[in-house]
């Protein structure tokens, strides 16, 4: 033990060392100096006001300012993104702003486009009222014909937008035309305007309806998609003319059109007006495309005068609203001239804090340093580990099940290599291990240019794991060989074969089998077992034994870890009463058997294993017979037998018992201690890190103690027995396989028609590229991730711990990505 405790350290077996440490800030220098450690990112601060609302902390109102900052700066981005310019992706070197005057100068932006939108917005409104005016003349026309067809020539217009066909001399056609006169009692009248394509055949209806049939509805396309005024969206339209009599019919088809969006433009009947109007109507279209193409001239230009700073100012406010956010985060003393935080930093991390505290008091021109001391804490402090790309993605699955307990053994040491490789048992095939080598080494050379773009869902959880795609493939590679499967046909890699034909014909290969010339084939399966009639019998039994060797070895690895654990966190009960019987009983029967399947494979026994085992609880006294593998093999499982029923009780009962009594020793004064500085009442210190002990429960501590034991045991064989998915999935994956290249791609090449063969190519390539490496590869990836969540790190890890998560810019960035 003594031996085991002066090993060196592994940087991640454990995580950081951390320690809880108090500042005493000067107000002059609270800024800078939470500035500075955000820079550093090695602080967690912990939050002295959660009894406070976010509007009764002391920096509330630059809080306010911040965000508000922030939602102009984000009104900027989107005006950007409409117009169709790029802002600068790396900020600009500009001299340090002061929050105040990019306050000021944030709020004279937003003003000027504000404005200019506006007045791009009723420039905009006038042009398309004007286009749609031009096009209900162009369209409306023809519909109308001379005077002499009706009765009256004024009896055909009305005010608004029933219009009239008297135009004075003095004012200019445009206006006359859209001029409000007196409405004639009688004669037939016309309404003309244009609607959206899709209102055409409802307003159609309804005008019918309440006009009692008394109208003549006429409608024609527009030849181009028009802005609608409202939406500002390019909509189809179709220009109407609707002729009715009387002023009912005037009031109801007007209230219609208002009700359907229509906009209604008045159109004279006389041809010579109708030009005139329409040439006016030009003049000042072209007038206001010129004036609108030196507005958004002039729009565009500011936006992109903006764009150029607004990553560096989205940063900028970013980090200030941060750095407040952390100072709500702190107290004020009783002076109201310091201010007090907690937090959680690495030990490590300590000599760059300090240095980063001494340069923000020498910046702020502070009288007085920043005082920086170690506290004591009984709350449990944050896990971190201190990973890079490789070990990054294996951290987080191990993350994913809980974050470790602080110190405790992390599982993520060993996935790295355990994860790939039962992956690999799975998947064993170094064709298909090769096509995804190549798209692990893809996303790897790929790796600076696609680490800088934002990728969809999916190619983002491809690009994370993409070492663990690279450890997957290598591994499927060498199990593939190892199995002697390419794409499911075997080849003669590393030599001849050990059989041969019993003659030259070879005819009853398949039926009486091969015989054994020479020795065995050097590395993995003989290429000789491919089709043999004996072949699905000896891979699964192969693999199914293979299989528990793997399973019965990592859950050895788990109670190794947690024996570790004791020993880290001195707990001598958990090694007497845990980790000893558990140990027993694993081993004494599964451990056994691992053993009997070594031996029958060393020796070529024909022991029936399954009877070995089975008669092992039924009838333990029993001759084995044949069975027997080694002399005192009975006896040995009988003392096995009662180790294991022995090993129950022992999990259960002495540890509850024996926290009791010292427990009960603790409290009656014969195992007191020295009374340390962190034991000190708690009450005296508010806000502090410290918690109350829990009060001893017996019964509470036996049901547990209980459950955990009861899980064991049964846990010993669901989870030995759920190791046989590494088979199953392994036999699944080889058999369908050897059903696509057979049923498939030889099937196909077995006739002489290029175009069948091309299709059968195809088809096989399809089903290996979306079958064979989309879904099994993400099948066997999740049976590995069970087999390390459920069957190894139930054995050793707690997972109850919380992440440390300091105050970095760093990782606001990245939360903004």
């Amino acid at each position: 033990m003594e031996l085991l405790k002066n090993l060196p350290e592994m940087d991640l077996m454990r995580s950081e060392k951390m320690t809880f440490v108090q500042l005493i800030i000067p107000v002059e220098s609270a800024h800078r100096a939470v500035s500075y450690l955000g820079e550093l990112g090695l602080l967690q601060f912990r939050d002295l006001n959660d009894d406070k609302s976010p509007f009764q902390r002391t920096f509330v109102n630059q809080v306010k300012r911040c965000a508000e900052m922030s939602r102009k700066l984000r009104f900027f981005k989107d005006q950007i993104h409409k117009a169709g310019l790029l802002s600068s992706v790396l900020p600009t070197l500009q001299p340090d702003v002061d929050l105040e005057a990019l306050e000021t100068q944030l709020s004279e932006h937003e003003h000027e486009l504000i404005e200019m939108n506006a007045n791009s917005e009723k420039l905009q409104q006038t042009y398309n009222e004007l286009l749609e005016f031009k096009i209900v003349m162009q369209k409306a026309g023809v519909f109308l014909v001379s005077g002499k067809t009706y009765e009256t020539a004024e009896g055909r217009e009305l005010d608004d937008n029933v219009y009239l066909s008297d135009y004075p001399e003095s004012a200019s056609l445009l206006e006359q035309a859209t001029q409000s006169g007196p409405s004639i009692s009688s004669g037939l009248r016309f309404v003309s305007g244009i609607i959206p394509k899709s209102k055409v055949l409802l307003f159609e209806r309804m005008l019918f309806r309440a006009t009692r049939g008394n109208l003549l509805f006429n409608q024609v396309p527009a030849d181009d998609h028009i802005m609608d005024p409202v939406s500002s969206e390019m909509v189809e339209k179709t220009v109407f003319v609707v002729f009715f009599s009387g002023e009912q019919a005037k009031t109801k088809i007007l209230k219609i059109c208002e009700a359907f969006g229509a906009n209604c433009y008045p159109v004279p009947e006389d041809l010579t007006k109708q030009t005139q109007i329409t040439q006016e109507v030009l003049s000042r279209l072209s007038e206001l495309e010129t004036t609108l193409d030196v507005g958004i001239r002039h729009r565009n230009s500011a936006l992109h005068s903006i764009g150029v700073h607004l990553t560096t100012w989205m940063t900028m406010v970013k980090r200030e609203k941060a750095v407040f956010d952390t100072l709500n985060m702190l107290n004020f003393d009783v002076t109201k001239k310091c201010l007090v935080g907690e937090g959680w930093c690495p030990i490590f991390a300590k000599p760059q804090i300090q240095e980063a505290l001494q340069r923000a008091t020498f910046d702020s021109n502070s009288q007085v340093g920043i005082i920086f001391h170690v506290m004591d804490a009984v709350e449990s402090p944050p896990t971190y580990f201190r990973t890079n790309t490789f070990t990054n993605a294996y951290q987080e699955i191990v993350d994913a099940y809980g974050i470790a307990k602080y110190q405790e053994a992390n599982p993520a040491v060993y996935t790295v290599i355990t994860f790939p490789f039962l992956f690999a048992v799975m998947f064993g095939d170094w064709g298909h291990g090769i096509c995804l080598l190549v798209g692990a080494l893809i996303l790897i050379a790929r790796e600076r240019k696609l680490s800088s773009q934002k990728l969809g869902s999916f190619m983002e959880m491809l690009f994370g794991g993409r070492y663990v795609l690279l450890l997957m493939s290598l591994f499927s590679i060498y199990c593939g060989l190892i199995y002697n499967e390419f794409f499911s046909v075997p080849y003669h890699i590393f030599g001849d074969s050990a059989y041969r034909c019993r003659d030259d014909s070879c005819r009853d290969a398949y039926t009486a089998g091969l015989v054994k010339y020479r020795d065995a084939y050097p590395f993995g399966v003989d290429p000789s077992w491919r089709g043999s009639r004996t072949e699905l019998p000896f891979l699964n039994s192969l693999k199914m034994k293979m299989s528990i060797l793997f399973g019965v070895a990592q859950m050895n690895l788990g109670i190794m870890l947690s024996y570790f654990n004791s020993i880290y966190f001195n707990n001598s009960l958990d090694i007497r009463y845990q980790f000893v019987p558990q140990m027993i009983f694993l081993n004494s029967l599964f451990g056994y058997l691992s053993l009997l399947i070594i031996i029958k494979w060393c020796t070529g026994s024909k022991a029936d294993l399954y009877h070995v085992m089975i008669y092992m609880f039924l009838s333990p006294t029993d001759d084995l017979g044949e069975n027997e593998l080694f002399w005192g093999q009975r006896l040995l499982q009988i003392l096995l037998l009662l180790s294991a029923l022995v090993a129950v009780p022992w999990m259960l009962f002495p540890k509850p018992f024996i926290l009791r009594k010292l427990h009960s020793e603790r409290f009656q004064g014969r195992a007191y201690g020295i009374l340390r500085s962190s034991e000190v009442d708690t009450d005296s210190e508010p806000g502090s890190a410290r918690q109350h002990v829990e009060e001893f429960n017996f019964s509470e501590v036996f049901v547990h103690q209980m459950i955990h034991s009861i899980e064991f045991v049964l846990g010993s064989v669901s989870n030995t027995a759920s190791y046989l998915r590494l088979w199953a999935l392994s036999l699944a994956h080889s058999e369908l396989s050897t059903v696509f290249y057979e049923k498939v791609l030889l099937l196909a090449w077995g006739y002489e028609n290029i175009l069948i063969r091309l299709v059968g190519l195809s088809v096989f390539a399809f089903a290996t590229a979306f079958i064979l490496l989309m879904m099994e590869t993400l099948s066997a990836f999740l049976h590995a991730l069970r087999l390390h969540w459920v069957e190894f790190q139930n054995k050793f890890y707690a997972g109850d711990g919380y992440k440390f998560k300091p105050f970095s810019f760093a990782a606001i960035a990245d939360d903004e990505d």
